[in-house]
């Protein structure tokens, strides 16, 4: 009994001594670790202090009376406390604190090997389809876009939508690859009912013989996301059942951390990827495919969509909220036939194709130009030719929204293409497009006045290449487009593509202009002015009636000579946090630079006081001045790596 409470209070000793040299060595780095990463430095301290002290302690005769072993001691502990503080500031350049634990490190085994298999796979994908020596920079040129594109959909869910993405951004991938990737179609073999009923389960608690009065097993259509299932609700109602893919989250969230990795890099070492913003772009895919398993927020863009865009004749489906969780999405059935297939059923019924495609093309700009919110997917499989001659527009998980800034800068620039205006098509751009810190605006509307020229026939119809080119001149320009404008392209370049299989000929760019004009002169009616009037002098009177009071009060001080400016410095918490920290830092380096050198030349002076026969007065101040340099610059070492991360 009694040797167990030796060693429990010698652990407990041993314990309490590395919490206080790690708890010191905190405090004289000002900086807070993590529990682990403290416990460690103390350890380390606790190591080294034996050694430093025996070897300290064998200069000093056994007889002696001085204080000479109390200050040998006392820097022992320094020194020791000083390993302790370069272990700290060391592993925080490594492994800065806060990012990783050890737990965390251990979880990350396992997705670093999953991560790694996936890298396996896809090196795999792209040396099979040819695209290896790319990747190494070995062959010059772009890649075949059908290369691209089969990689792509061998690739799965993740690098379908990328690819579907990057087919509209003509002005980051070459125009070829560009019009491959447009084709990519997010088709799937359907899953079991099994693994479908389990979902169902899981997310409603109940069988679906409880929930609908008759669902059929076998889907509508199938997707990587999820698949279609016709049903009834017991209520009567006929309802489409939209289910998500078992599984689909964590393939779908491993994909997404690649890509972040890949576009880190490309930012990190290319020109070309800090141009464009890669990681900000790959951050902006990231949040649309993840909305996107989110049924939820599918229902929400559907109510939003409804609501900003009514028309009576293009119909969308109504969510039943009560019914739509994460993973499954319940509403209303719409019945009709895909556009692509309704060739046959417009001429039986003797519909004017070219009537539909105005109807389908004014309701996607209502929404992009008018409400702001916009369905950013419309290709001809996700619009429906209904039994009563309408519209109806599906699968609502892509959905772009513009602010109205945006919104009006759109419609600026349209209308300048349909008047020829250079001036303003340039001004309307810059207003679109995140502009570089340096653009030569005259350089750009000269270059818009050739686009208009060559592309551009004033009254008339659009050349087919000017979304195309007018992508190239921004990229030219270095002009980086936004994601959500980039949507928009995508929107109508998709649409336009539909439209053409629908009504060959059919130029969406006229109509877009005209649809701009027809916008412009609905603000311009007497109604829309006055209300427009009414809006901004609510807003004006209340500073037009203050505006004479402090006109008074300045001509009265200017009268008198009192007029004056007060300007504060550093009137912002931060600015002043930013400089008095600047200013800590360079007082610490100045006097740990001092004390070093004032070490130096201690140590460096000969004779002196004798504290022992091998050490002398000089010295032992230099050995202590020498550890305070030490305490101060890694004070300021700690500092510098954790502001850089």
């Amino acid at each position: 009994m009694g040797d167990v409470s030796v060693w429990v209070a010698m652990v407990v000793t041993v314990f309490g001594v590395v919490a206080v040299m790690a708890v010191i060595a905190r405090r004289l780095l000002g900086v807070r670790f993590g529990t682990v990463r403290l416990l460690l430095a103390g350890t380390v301290a606790l190591l080294v202090a034996g050694p430093i002290a025996r070897a300290m302690a064998g200069s000093v005769p056994s007889d002696s009376t001085s204080a000479a072993p109390l200050w040998l001691l006392f820097l022992a502990i320094i020194t020791s406390l000083v390993v302790a503080m370069i272990f700290l500031v060391v592993a925080e350049a490594l492994v800065p604190a806060g990012q990783i634990t050890p737990v965390q490190w251990l979880k990350g085994l396992r997705a670093r090997a999953r991560r790694t298999r996936r890298y396996v796979q896809i090196l795999a994908i792209v040396v099979r389809h040819g695209l290896g020596p790319h990747l190494r920079g070995r062959r010059a040129g772009a890649p075949a876009g059908r290369s691209v594109r089969a990689a792509l959909e061998e690739g799965g869910l993740t690098f379908v939508k990328l690819g579907q993405v990057l087919s509209t951004r003509r002005d980051l991938v070459p125009v070829e690859v560009a019009e491959e990737l447009s084709t990519l179609r997010d088709r799937a073999a359907p899953v079991p009912w099994s693994d479908v009923e389990a979902v169902l389960v899981a997310e409603f608690g109940m069988p679906p013989g409880e929930l609908f009065a008759a669902i059929d097993h076998e889907p509508l259509a199938a997707a990587s996301v999820a698949q279609v299932h016709a049903a009834t609700l017991r209520s009567g109602a006929d309802v489409v059942v939209k289910v998500q893919r078992p599984g689909v989250r964590a393939a779908v969230e491993r994909d997404l951390d690649i890509v972040a990795r890949l576009a880190a890099t490309l930012e990190t070492r290319t020109r070309w990827g800090r141009t464009t913003g890669a990681a900000a772009l790959a951050a902006g895919f990231a949040q649309a495919v993840r909305e996107e398993l989110d049924f939820r927020v599918e229902a929400r863009n559907l109510a939003a969509v409804a609501r900003a865009a009514p028309d009576s004749a293009v119909v969308f489906p109504e969510p039943f909220p009560a019914l739509c969780t994460e993973r499954v999405l319940v509403m209303s059935r719409l019945d009709g036939v895909p556009l692509t297939t309704a060739g046959p059923a417009l001429a039986a019924r003797g519909l004017d194709p070219a009537g539909l495609a105005r109807t389908l093309l004014a309701c996607v700009l209502r929404q992009i130009l008018v409400a702001g919110v916009f369905h950013a997917d419309p290709h001809p499989g996700n619009v429906l030719l209904l039994r009563d001659d309408r519209l109806g527009l599906l699968d609502f998980g892509s959905v772009g929204r513009l602010d109205g800034g945006v919104r009006e800068s759109l419609q600026r620039l349209l209308l300048a293409l349909d008047r020829g205006d250079p001036a303003g098509a340039t001004d309307a751009l810059l207003g679109v497009v995140a502009r570089p810190d340096e653009v030569d605006e005259e350089r750009l509307e000269r270059s818009l006045g050739q686009f208009m020229a060559r592309y551009v026939s004033h009254g008339g119809s659009t050349d087919p290449q000017l979304f195309r080119s007018l992508l190239r001149l921004v990229a030219d320009y270095e002009l980086s487009v936004p994601p959500e404008v980039a949507a928009v392209f995508r929107a109508l370049t998709t649409l336009e593509g539909g439209l053409a299989e629908v009504s060959p000929g059919f130029d969406v760019m006229t109509e877009a202009r005209r649809f701009a004009a027809d916008a412009f002169a609905e603000l311009a009616r007497p109604e829309a002015v006055r209300q427009a009037l009414t809006d901004e002098l609510t807003t004006l009177v209340p500073i037009l009636r203050r505006l004479p009071r402090r006109v008074d009060r300045i001509a009265a001080s200017l009268e008198r000579g009192r007029l004056g400016l007060n300007v504060r410095l550093f009137a912002d918490e931060r600015d002043r946090r930013l400089v008095s920290g600047l200013v800590h830092r360079v007082l610490l380096t100045v006097l740990a630079g001092v004390s070093g050198i004032m070490a130096v030349m201690l140590l460096g002076t000969a004779g002196g006081p004798e504290v022992t026969k091998t050490l002398t007065l000089y010295a032992l101040l230099g050995y202590n001045l020498l550890a305070i340099a030490a305490i101060l610059a890694l004070r300021v070492l700690v500092v510098v790596f954790r502001s850089d991360r």
